[in-house]
């Protein structure tokens, strides 16, 4: 049985982040993704997504491999992907297709690239923002080129490629839902210091990583992503193997609120804490036969998400989760982060700087919280 032991939910083409292929797209051009699986197994498949294409996008060739250094993959074990026994596929718009599996014995942590060439222009290019991992760009067919040196140009983001499935046979996965604090903002980039790392390294079950940076829980954006309560279904509901699902979100509608600024809505909506509970509850509805975990939103005094409205909205949605019995589960991360001196401001051993993002120690004593409480 295939299940998911990595994803990367889906994201609008969109411009503000450096270096970004996601407008321009590619043309004869390779594309090789590097990402860490949470899972293992005999063989793999891939799934691809242009859930925000408007036109048919082609891919002329792809191949999967366990990584080695940089661009490289490890000798030996460079194996072309086939979809439905031929070399290329055509990705519908606003569809997915899943390539074949072919044999790969690969680990739980480890590292695996997908690469991927386009031999006619793509245009717009669904794409996963904040990777906090290196992807590489070539020109000409790539797929085949186990050495990588023909790769010269690196992002920070991933494209088209939004799931890798192994034949793990388990059904413990676990997904976390939430935004830039979930996607891994403030870890250490090429390092795989995110807390879904961090928690799967202390559960020994694949940890799925649902986070966009910037994304709401009530609200839709043109950068961050659909909103939280619409996107679940996709991002969550349709993996493969999961069976518990960790909620941490509403933060950026809580400070978009504050500040008046978000990409899509200027001035952006007042959220009042009864909206944003409303929320948390049609996610736990919709998640129903999963095993549903809250946690409660992390301090952020002194972040530009702060003010007084912030700060009363967020001190109600954390009682909430805390005592209304709803959640399966509650992890308390808001007490777990906070500054013992100010509740209201994170600890600064665990600040990544700006006092919103923890570093790569926080991210450590979230999944250390979280993994305490399965």
């Amino acid at each position: 049985m295939f299940t998911t032991v990595w994803t990367a939910s889906p994201q609008l083409p969109s411009e503000g982040f450096t270096p970004n292929w996601s407008r321009e797209g590619f043309w004869r051009q390779s594309l090789r993704q590097v990402v860490r699986l949470g899972g293992g197994g005999g063989r793999v498949r891939v799934r691809l997504s242009h859930a925000y294409g408007t036109s048919p996008v082609r891919v002329a060739g792809a191949s999967v491999g366990r990584a080695g250094a940089e661009a490289a993959v490890a000798p030996g074990s460079l194996v072309p992907l086939t979809f439905g026994g031929a070399g290329g596929v055509e990705i519908p718009a606003r569809g997915e297709v899943v390539s074949d599996a072919v044999q790969l014995a690969v680990a739980a942590g480890e590292s695996v690239t997908v690469t991927l060439y386009f031999d006619a222009v793509t245009g717009p290019a669904t794409f996963h923002a904040q990777a906090f991992a290196t992807s590489y760009r070539g020109e000409g067919d790539l797929s085949g080129d186990a050495g990588g040196s023909g790769f010269d140009a690196t992002t920070e983001s991933w494209y088209f490629l939004s799931a890798v499935e192994a034949d793990s046979g388990r059904t413990d996965g676990i997904a976390l839902f939430g935004d830039s604090i979930t996607d891994g903002f403030g870890s250490t980039p090429g390092a795989n210091r995110r807390w879904s790392d961090a928690l799967a390294g202390r559960t020994g079950r694949a940890v799925l990583n649902a986070g966009i940076g910037g994304n709401l829980l009530l609200n839709d954006s043109a950068w961050y992503g659909e909103k939280g309560v619409r996107r679940l279904g996709r991002d969550v509901l349709g993996l493969r193997g999961v069976d518990t699902v960790v909620v941490l979100l509403g933060l950026n509608d809580i400070g978009f609120s504050e500040t008046g600024e978000q990409p899509t809505y200027k001035p952006a909506p007042v959220v009042e804490a009864a909206q944003l509970i409303d929320g948390h509850r049609e996610l736990i509805r919709q998640a129903g036969g999963l095993k549903v975990v809250g946690c409660t939103l992390l301090p952020f005094g002194g972040s530009d998400h702060w003010g007084e409205h912030a700060a009363k909205v967020g001190h109600e949605v954390n009682e909430w989760i805390r005592c209304s019995g709803e959640y399966d589960v509650v992890v308390d991360l808001q007490r777990a982060l906070a500054d013992p001196g100010d509740p209201d401001r994170l600890r600064v051993a665990y600040d990544f700087g700006d006092h919103l993002h923890p570093n790569d120690e926080g991210y450590g004593v979230m999944a250390e919280a979280v993994a305490g409480c399965l």
